[in-house]
């Protein structure tokens, strides 16, 4: 799921619609964690995404990646495939590499980000679990976006969340399936958090994003990401680390 913030004409009070990809613009990433989580990960020169996608004006490519790997492997289309359902793995970070092109569209209200309670207002999309739980949190598409150019598809699910659903390139704008929850309650080390997919009907266990268990970027084949109920433990780490996310912004250098 590195937030910038486009500007936004003084007074604007327009709720923007779902289908709207308007890309978080501004120094810090918020879309993971709190202000200093935020703060770190955006000061960090860490390297992703081709130089392509980069810096645009409106939309700034987004680099995700998983607290048990670490920056080296990124959220990658495999094989480069433009196509829905092609599944959504991560692979090793490459300044060369399109699959890696990801741009996040927070849908945006009065310069800020939507929450959930919001969205739901404009498009009544959510589970009455999903907004009880987490309707004061932030809303996000991860659109792909190979060199820069917008596919019209995003991350998601094909079906209703479930457990181990994969989780593949969806068409962006047109379901929950598409959209992301930060789960801000679950912020961890470095601002890592997971990531609730918006069609979770699961109150205490909602299912999120996360990497198979005992996989590895590396192997062959490559695991698919997929949804599965959240791991909470009483102690550390709270969540279970292949269910934690984040982010950085730009090209590699």
């Amino acid at each position: 799921m590195r937030r910038a913030r486009l500007e936004f004409q003084e007074g604007n009070e327009r709720y923007m619609s779902i289908k709207s990809k308007v890309l978080a613009a501004a120094a810090t990433l918020t879309l993971v964690g709190g202000v200093g989580a935020a703060g770190a990960l955006a000061a960090s020169p860490a390297n992703a995404a081709t130089a392509s996608c980069g810096y645009g004006f409106a939309e700034r490519c987004i680099n995700i990646y998983n607290f048990q790997f670490g920056r080296n492997f990124l959220l990658d289309t495999f094989q480069q495939g433009e196509r829905v359902n092609q599944p959504i793995i991560l692979f090793q970070a490459s300044n060369i590499d399109p699959a890696e092109d990801f741009t996040a569209s927070d849908l945006v209200v009065k310069g800020r980000p939507m929450t959930v309670n919001e969205l739901q207002a404009l498009d009544p999309i959510f589970s009455p679990a999903t907004l009880v739980q987490y309707g004061y949190d932030d809303v996000y598409e991860f659109q792909y976006a190979p060199y820069g150019v917008d596919s019209g598809l995003c991350v998601g699910v094909k079906a209703t969340a479930g457990q181990g659903e994969p989780v593949s390139l969806q068409p962006c704008g047109v379901s929950a399936n598409t959209v992301w929850i930060v789960d801000r309650a679950d912020t961890f080390l470095g601002g890592t958090v997971p990531l609730i997919n918006g069609s979770n009907a699961n109150f205490t266990h909602p299912y999120v994003l996360t990497y198979p268990a005992y996989g590895y970027p590396t192997d062959r084949p490559r695991p698919q990401l997929t949804v599965t109920e959240l791991q909470t433990y009483s102690n550390y780490p709270h969540v279970a680390q292949n269910q934690l996310w984040g982010a950085f912004i730009g090209p590699v250098r």
